[in-house]
């Protein structure tokens, strides 16, 4: 699999020290267990030196802001580090036009000099470009000119600030890379209209994190354990994407559960009458080191999303991270393109009875060879697997 001679640059839209481990996160470090790879950090902009000035953020970073060179941090695994360029100018204020495109791009040279700074400084001959989902640098990696341009479409653009000038960025990207990787079919669908090499690749699961653990749940969530079952959980972020009627009727349908969620709030996106439901409990945020003990406390993971064109597109992460550690799935019928990875082992429900009646069913029917059949799915869909797809597509294309 390995890219000889070649480093592997992938400018995330997620920063490295997130409070989620992100898909640019997960593939750098499948990536590094072969080549020598550079996550590049989502810059700070100059709105972000000052409204964030003395976090832990700021501070790890701010000895890199006005160095063309950036900074760059080793991590504790062997090939991969981490380069935090220096700070850019906050342009999203600006309206979509030339005066918007002509000063992006004074900062996308910004990221630019201090990327050439390491690849000389390091003698890289052959470079591999990865922008994982990071629109708002359209032209740099046209700009990098790497041997091979790679686009990861992750997610469709559905927040306010980044639709702003998002949809336009992302079409350059997409019309000038080599390779567009889309992790849903719907995304698939849209982009190779765009860039005939478009192919598809879903998200997947570090299933080792979240079996390597102990039995002792750590002191600063042992509030867990004050939770009474059964509890049917959810893990993630609590944003527009729920569907929070689907929610109501099946926490009102199943009061003798509680419906556990797991993950930072949107306050705004959720309706007041949820906060009335005395069975659905709103856990907070934990950290990714604290996730898997979460999953253990849930009698049945459930993925309560929208169906709309939105989720439509949408891969989740958390389908293969709760098969990981056998945990019967139910899910609203959101995205029709998931069944076939889950080969029937997943429940997909169209209304709350229907998915009251799973919930019910695979807590009275968990039976051992459900449980070892949903690890088994899960270990065909981890990052590995997921990069070694990759490798075969990068190097077909750079054969050719």
């Amino acid at each position: 699999m390995e890219l000889k001679d070649t480093a592997i640059f992938i400018l995330s839209l997620n920063r490295f020290d997130s409070d989620l481990q992100s898909t640019s996160y997960n593939i750098a470090k499948e990536f590094a267990k072969h080549n020598q790879v550079y996550l590049i950090d989502n810059p700070f902009t100059l709105k972000d030196y000052f409204t964030l000035k003395n976090t832990e953020q700021y501070n790890l970073r701010k000895d890199s802001f006005f160095r063309k060179e950036g900074k760059l941090l080793d991590t504790d695994i062997k090939n991969l580090k981490i380069i935090i360029p220096p700070v850019t100018l906050s342009v999203n204020f600006i309206p979509e036009g030339k005066i918007y495109r002509f000063i992006q791009k004074l900062n996308e040279k910004i990221v630019l000099k201090c990327l050439q700074y390491h690849i000389k400084k390091r003698n890289i001959k052959k470079v591999i470009f990865i922008n994982s989902f990071n629109f708002h640098y359209a032209e740099l990696g046209s700009l990098l000119k790497p041997q091979l341009y790679i686009y990861n479409c992750i997610d469709p653009i559905r927040v306010e600030y980044d639709m702003k000038h998002g949809f336009e960025s992302e079409y350059r990207i997409v019309k000038a890379c080599d390779l567009v990787i889309c992790t849903s079919k719907q995304l698939y669908r849209e982009k190779i209209k765009i860039n005939p090499h478009t192919y598809f690749i879903p998200n997947a699961a570090d299933i080792y994190h979240f079996n390597n653990i102990t039995h002792h749940i750590p002191e600063d969530i042992k509030k867990l354990n004050d939770i009474k079952g059964p509890v049917i959980g959810y893990l993630g972020n609590i944003e527009r994407r729920i569907d929070y009627n689907l929610l109501k009727d099946l926490a009102l349908l199943n009061k003798d559960k509680t419906f556990l969620f797991v993950g930072p709030v949107e306050k705004e996106q959720v309706p007041d009458f949820i906060y009335d439901i005395s069975n659905i409990v709103f856990f907070g945020w934990v950290s990714y080191e604290q996730v898997p003990y979460m999953m253990r406390k849930f009698d049945v993971a459930i993925i309560p999303f929208k169906s709309d064109e939105v989720s439509a597109t949408i891969f989740p992460l958390k389908l293969f991270e709760y098969l990981g550690v056998g945990k019967p799935v139910v899910c609203s019928n959101f995205n029709p393109d998931l069944e076939p990875f889950t080969k029937g082992i997943v429940k997909y429900c169209n209304d709350a009875q229907s998915f009251s009646d799973a919930i019910q069913d695979e807590l009275t029917n968990n039976i051992e060879e459900k449980v070892n059949q949903r690890i088994s799915i899960a270990a065909e869909n981890t990052w590995e697997s997921r990069i070694k797809d990759l490798y075969k597509i990068i190097h077909h294309h750079l054969e050719k």
